[in-house]
């Protein structure tokens, strides 16, 4: 969120944290967001959000906003785009780390690992229906398209 913040204010964009607490919380947050006429959101990936996709992805869509979401399976779920670890991979490497402890490796003595595959997933039916045209040098960095 700092990193968010500060990039934010360099480009010159007001930022405002409407966290959620619970799933009655996004009514709430899809209130304030309506009048204060925020233009768009970001979506962080956690287990409230992943649960609760469908309604955010609902609302983001109809009221005509565009939303970029931390994981791919909300841009599957009808959502605008997403910037964030690709979870396969990550479910992958935790096989694998997994497979080491059950050959016997102490889970100590393992590394940590950070994400090391990032995907930008962009929806052009989404991006359509909410009336955005994304630019075609965005286009050639996605590493899917779903048209």
């Amino acid at each position: 969120m700092k990193e968010l913040k500060s990039t934010a204010e360099a480009l010159k964009v007001e930022l405002e944290s409407l966290p959620v607490q619970s799933p009655k919380g996004f009514d709430n947050v899809f209130d304030t967001i309506t009048q204060q006429h925020l233009d768009g959101l970001i979506v962080f990936a956690d287990p409230l959000t992943f649960s609760n996709s469908e309604i955010i992805v609902k609302f983001a869509n109809s009221s005509h906003r565009p939303a970029l979401y931390a994981a791919q399976e909300f841009v599957d779920a009808g959502g605008l785009m997403s910037y964030g670890p690709s979870y396969p991979n990550m479910f992958h490497r935790g096989a694998h780390f997994v497979d080491r402890i059950l050959k016997g490796t102490k889970p100590a003595d393992l590394p940590i690992e950070q994400p090391m595959q990032f995907d930008f997933v962009i929806n052009l039916k989404t991006a359509k229906q909410i009336g955005l045209t994304i630019p075609p040098n965005v286009l050639a960095r996605a590493d899917r398209v779903i048209k």
